[in-house]
């Protein structure tokens, strides 16, 4: 109650002093509101007029697949329009609910009136929201009516595909006389209408078809010589090569099927995109040109692919093992099969042109399904493997009897009046078959070219190994992703056509683009391809520019300021982390994930991360403390335990040593936080440098001080200062110990100060006749049986051998008593 009373003594005072702003402003957004609202009501009056009229439409369209998929891609417009009309009063609608929120409850029976501007506003706001719900369930109910639309016209398409297939015709019609006095009559007009029109073209537009042509040739021409040119001898079979690989087979049959076609595809659609554009074709002579140049391609990419894969010029190229003769069988046979399907389908874009009766077009479907039919039998019955003994073999039994039923069908098809199943099956062999043997040879060669030295043995990789300095491993690496490209490639070449040869039209594939580009639901989950693919790049971009600006940042800026390695690797370090990670922000915003959603992703990996991920996080955080204390850099020589050497790299998970062994050795960043770690190198390169000596007893230990002094002093990287020092540091055992100690500029180099001052140490002892001794060492002597004596000389060799070591021992031991005896001097006093 408190709290109430306490809103609403603020509500009052707001009122009372703020109460004119208010107005003008609540007026305002009521204006701006009502607006919206009037132009959001028409945008879905509109849109409802133009789905009645497409409604209107289905009825006209029944029969026609490709109008009712014009239509659903019209409807499809309108759904997405509707559903963002009806997004548009979003911001508005969270604007009411927070005011709505902030006002509070009304106050219930019994309780004091609140204020009238207030129940004003809240009056105000309830009528807005109300407006706004009915545009917005208008946009619903239109959306709704639009996905009945589409999914009647997806029962009517079904519907249309099956009577097409399954429609029986009578075949007395077709077979009588009449159909060849048809036939006739329907050439004739042909022959008038494109003698006409070709009089009038080469009369009135013969330079524009020229200049036509010219350019489609050119096009043509720069898409066939620039595929030469990248693709080198993977174009075309090279006779001089005895044994090509089988990569090599593969290629020249992908690549000299594709990029003809593609040639001659991209030949015949410029040809007719600059007659159109010079006005020289006309309704009917454009369609029947459209049809024939269909045609000629569908025929010319099927004697491509069998000429490729066949070969009857050159056996040694020939993907399939057969006999030179039974090759040219086959692919004499294949092209016959195109040109008969081929002429089939361009007479009935005449036939559909020329209003020609229903008796010719099924005569000529019946007869062009009865030759395909022939044709695959005789393919499949022909024995085109060639044995040992001489002999003829077949094909392999499932592709023989596959071959045989296909032909068997489609005969029988046709033969009892089901004329569109038998073209249909007819259309499917030999075109879907093309492109389905076509993909499945780029298939192979892909992964040819992506097995391990696969693109190295290809034109092109044998070029890259010859121009450049790429190695075995990078060919591979580069061979795996020209694997993937061409594996992509094919995929969005030949699906499309694959889909086309099963009835499907270019509306469908155009939406299934659009759903597959903008977004795929998944439960309550929207998966955008298009959005993944643009987060995909925008992070490369920002990958590389963030490498960019690291290399132009060390190598430009921090190297001609003289910049300390060290410091420059962590900053280079620093740089490159905080880029990839912006890179990798911006990336997940382009690709269309909330970035509100990670924060929950976190708290579900903190438990593990509590639990499974401590020694990651804290080798990371140790990592990042190392680069921001700097206890050591790149190029340190540090001692870790038992690990010393050179700092070559610090990351945020571990460090890199170098022993002086050469040896890497990585250390986990937490080891290098949390134990003691030495550092010779931190400040400075300053260090001090021992070397131990041992003089014999009795030698003159102040000459001794006085030449190693000397010697110290005058190695050229021993600093004056500090001053060398000599320390004689004990009365060993065996030799009076001396140690040198020296300071130089850099510690890295006292193994080279260390080698120079023995070196010059045992020169000037051995002038100064000053002894080194060295430390006996005691001999132990076995007693061992004595084997019975064999051979005579075998002893007495032996035994003139001990005598001489006996004798050499007598000589070293009456040595070293008259040294001793000359280095002894009297007692003082």
């Amino acid at each position: 109650m408190f709290f109430r009373l306490l809103r609403l003594i603020l509500v009052v005072i707001a009122a009372v002093f703020g109460q004119p702003a208010f107005e003008a402003s609540a007026q305002a957004i009521g204006h701006g509101s009502s607006q919206l609202i009037a132009d959001q009501t028409k945008v879905i009056q509109d849109l409802t007029t133009r789905t009645d009229g497409l409604e209107k439409k289905l009825s006209d369209s029944d029969e026609d697949d490709a109008g009712l998929v014009d239509i659903r891609l019209q409807l499809e417009d309108i759904s997405r329009a509707a559903l963002t009309s009806a997004l548009a009063f979003r911001q508005r609608l969270n604007d009411i609910n927070a005011r709505v929120e902030v006002l509070g409850p009304p106050p219930a029976q019994g309780q004091p009136p609140e204020p009238a501007i207030v129940s004003n506003e809240r009056s105000a706001l309830a009528s807005e929201k109300a407006e706004i719900n009915a545009v917005v369930a208008s946009a619903q109910n239109l959306s709704i009516r639009v996905n009945g639309l589409v999914d009647k016209i997806a029962v009517m398409r079904s519907e249309l595909f099956r009577s097409v297939i399954t429609k029986h015709y009578d075949l007395n019609d077709a077979l009588s006389p009449q159909a060849f006095s048809d036939a006739h009559e329907q050439f004739s007009g042909l022959y008038k209408a494109v003698s006409s029109w070709l009089s009038f073209a080469l009369k009135f537009k013969f330079q524009a078809i020229l200049a036509a042509t010219l350019m489609a040739l050119a096009l043509a021409a720069v898409l066939l010589i620039g595929g030469r040119r990248l693709f080198g001898r993977i174009f075309e079979a090279d006779p001089t090569v005895e044994e090509p690989s089988y990569l090599s087979r593969l290629s020249v049959a992908f690549w000299s099927t594709l990029l003809p076609t593609l040639a001659l595809g991209v030949f015949f659609a410029s040809a007719v995109f600059f007659f159109n554009y010079y006005n020289v074709l006309r309704g009917d002579i454009g369609t029947f040109l459209n049809a024939l140049l269909t045609v000629i391609g569908m025929v010319f990419c099927v004697n491509r692919l069998t000429n490729a894969a066949l070969e009857p010029r050159l056996p040694n190229w020939r993907l399939i093992p057969v006999a030179t003769g039974r090759a040219r069988w086959l692919v004499g046979l294949a092209t016959a099969m195109a040109l008969v399907l081929g002429l089939n389908y361009f007479l009935s874009v005449v036939n559909e042109k020329m209003g020609s009766p229903l008796s010719l077009t099924i005569a000529r479907s019946f007869i062009a399904t009865i030759i395909i039919g022939v044709i695959l039998i005789l393919m499949g019955w022909l024995k085109p493997f060639k044995a040992e003994d001489g002999s003829w073999r077949p094909w392999p039994a499932w592709l023989r009897f596959l071959a045989i039923a296909l032909g068997l069908f489609t005969i029988a098809a046709a033969l009892l009046g089901y004329i569109g199943l038998a073209l249909f099956v007819s259309f499917q062999v030999v075109v879907t078959g093309t492109v389905l043997v076509t993909a499945y040879i780029g298939f192979l060669s892909a992964r040819a070219i992506g097995e391990e030295g696969g693109f190295a043995d290809t034109s092109v990789g044998r070029w890259l190994s010859a121009n450049s300095s790429y190695e075995d491993t990078a060919l591979d690496q580069l061979g795996l992703v020209v694997s993937i490209a061409i594996n992509l490639m094919i995929v969005v070449v030949f699906l499309p056509l694959i889909l086309l040869m099963w009835g499907f039209q270019p509306g469908d594939i155009e939406a299934w683009a659009y759903k597959l580009a903008t977004g795929v639901s998944i439960g309550s989950v929207t998966i955008s391809f298009l959005g993944i693919l643009s987060g995909i790049v925008v992070f490369i971009i920002g990958y590389f520019l963030t490498r960019w600006f690291q290399g132009w940042l060390d190598g430009s800026v921090m190297a001609r300021g003289k910049v300390d390695a060290g410091v420059r690797n962590s900053i280079r370090l620093g740089v490159g982390y905080a880029g990839v990670a912006i890179a990798g922000l911006v990336g997940i915003s382009a690709a269309g994930i909330d970035l509100s959603n990670l924060a929950l992703v976190a708290g579900a990996l903190s438990l593990g991360i509590g639990f499974g991920l401590q020694n990651v996080v804290s080798n990371f955080v140790s990592g990042l403390i190392l680069l921001a204390e700097r206890p050591f850099k790149v190029g340190d020589w540090i001692v870790a335990g038992d690990v010393s050497g050179t700092v070559r790299k610090i990351s945020v998970r571990a460090t890199e040593i170098e022993t002086f062994q050469r040896q890497s050795v990585i250390l986990p960043n937490s080891n290098l936080i949390n134990n003691a770690v030495g550092n010779w190198t931190h400040r400075n390169k300053l260090g001090r440098v021992e070397i131990k000596v041992g003089v014999a007893y009795g030698s003159d230990v102040k000459r001794v001080h006085a030449i190693l002094t000397d010697i110290a002093r005058a190695h050229p990287m021993v600093l004056k200062n500090p001053e060398p020092f000599v320390l004689f540091a004990n009365f060993g055992a065996a030799a009076l110990e001396f140690e040198i100690r020296v300071f130089i500029a850099d510690i890295m180099n006292s193994s080279v100060v260390q080698n120079d001052i023995r070196f010059a140490i045992f020169d000037i002892f051995e002038e100064e006749r000053i002894e080194i001794p060295s430390t006996p060492r005691a001999v132990v002597e076995t007693n061992k049986h004595e084997a019975w004596p064999i051979d005579d000389d075998k002893i007495e060799a032996e035994f003139a051998e001990r005598q001489r070591l006996e004798a050499e021992a007598a000589a070293e031991r009456e040595r070293l008593a008259k040294m001793k005896r000359r280095g002894r001097k009297p007692d003082p006093g």
